[in-house]
């Protein structure tokens, strides 16, 4: 009997019958031909589940971070562990973001469902969270922009056509069709200046935190917030203060969760572990915690970050507080100038004074309050001014008659990035310019 399915070809199925002499008849077509349809329609759904897992695999591998940066202000290590079994692909992710100031941005998610639109939607929020951190923004803000965004593509997929008009988006007990909504995400700010780290999660499990002085593992108290794109919570974010060579781990459910195991009993598991290898390399540390908690295989995708924190050295830190005189512009050059010098930096000496020079005079004449100027000689030269005002300012091409305008321009020019973040007293703009070469 020939094999097929919609008409192309599969291959020859061959009857034979054992211990009867008698030849197959007319009677025996119909049984053969329902064999041979089942057997054909099987084969076709295991090659498009076969095809469908490969691509959803290599869809999450290539949207899965592969070089992540070398930073200053943290040390890291992570293992993903994608589905086996009947689950196929899972659309867990995480990341480590490079932020102004020597700051690092630290994520971790778990998309809804599985296979193709899981590893999809994994990574449309990964993207999202990536240009959000960009912005600086603060972790709470962050999520509720990102809630936002999947509230609202979730309402226009309920209005498109072919759809209900006007019916919900999505409603109690109801699987939405994006697998956007309902998904978890946690996100941490860590600035190595102060050895602040600030976060704020959306339905997702805490991190478990080594304090590096007490060698103790603790989770710290942080809001859990509604999963993305349900909405009706505001988030919160909870602030720490984590000592030197602190380490923080952020993981999904899929690894503190198994059969015969709850989550919680997975998170002293896994805080037990780090307890008692703390001083052990991360990349073997987190060999260890995988080994440990998941010994079999998994139904659902497991990511660990692992995070030892670092402080900047304090001379590589300079911070001055400035009055609200037109002659505090000059005064600021020259505490520039001199911390350039003693740092060794004399070919950035220029350019410094003329970025201090400009980012000064703008928080001087357009915000009010006291203003901040610091230098951060990490990776690259940071200047950041701060002031109380909340107004950003906005880069412009000048014209031949306009008197002023040219100074964020000039800022622009000389340096390799610059930008503005909000907190919670004002604004601070900073302007990154690259070390010389040794």
């Amino acid at each position: 009997m020939p094999l097929r399915t919609d008409g192309a070809p599969l291959g020859v199925v061959t009857f034979h019958r054992r211990g009867r002499a008698a030849p197959f008849d007319a009677d025996d077509l119909p049984v053969a031909d329902e064999l041979v349809a089942r057997t054909a329609v099987s084969i076709d759904n295991a090659r498009r589940f076969t095809r469908e897992h490969s691509a959803a695999l290599a869809l999450q591998h290539s949207l899965l971070p592969r070089n992540l940066p070398s930073l200053t202000a943290v040390d890291f290590a992570h293992r993903y562990l994608p589905a086996d079994g009947k689950s196929g692909v899972g659309g867990d992710w995480f990341d480590v973001i490079t932020l102004s100031g020597a700051r690092v941005g630290l994520v971790v998610g778990d998309v809804v469902g599985h296979g193709l639109g899981a590893a999809a939607t994994m990574g449309r929020l990964r993207t999202s969270v990536r240009v959000l951190a960009r912005q600086d923004l603060a972790p709470d803000e962050l999520l509720t922009r990102l809630d936002d965004l999947i509230t609202q593509a979730a309402d226009e997929e309920a209005a498109a056509p072919g759809s209900v008009t006007g019916a919900p988006a999505h409603g109690p007990g109801d699987i939405p069709d994006d697998q956007a909504v309902g998904a978890t995400c946690l996100y941490a700010v860590y600035d190595p200046a102060s050895g602040l780290c600030r976060m704020a999660r959306a339905g997702h499990p805490a991190p478990a935190v080594l304090d590096a002085s007490r060698g103790t593992v603790t989770v710290p108290d942080v809001p859990a917030g509604p999963p993305l794109g349900l909405g009706g919570l505001p988030f919160e974010s909870t602030e720490l203060h984590l000592p030197e060579g602190s380490l923080i781990a952020l993981f999904t459910d899929g690894l503190v969760r198994g059969r015969a195991r709850d989550p919680e009993g997975g998170l002293d598991d896994l805080s037990a572990l780090l307890a008692d290898h703390r001083d052990r390399p991360l990349s073997e540390l987190c060999d260890r915690a995988v080994t440990a908690l998941i010994p079999g295989p998994v139904e659902d995708d497991a990511a660990l970050l692992l995070v030892r924190t670092r402080l900047l050295p304090p001379g590589r830190v300079a911070r001055w507080d400035l009055g609200t005189g037109p002659e505090e512009a000059g005064r600021a050059r020259a505490l520039a100038a001199r911390r350039i010098a003693a740092w060794g930096l004399d070919e950035l000496a220029f350019t410094t004074e003329i970025v201090v020079s400009e980012l000064v005079t703008n928080a001087l004449r357009y915000a009010s309050g006291p203003v901040q100027l610091r230098l951060i000689h990490d990776r690259t030269l940071i200047c950041e001014v701060s002031d109380t005002g909340h107004t950003a300012p906005h880069l412009r091409r000048a014209a031949m008659d306009d008197e002023g305008g040219r100074g964020l321009f000039l800022v622009a020019q000389m340096t390799q990035h610059w930008g503005t973040r909000y907190t919670a007293t004002g604004k601070t703009i900073w302007a990154e310019q690259a070390l010389p070469p040794p």
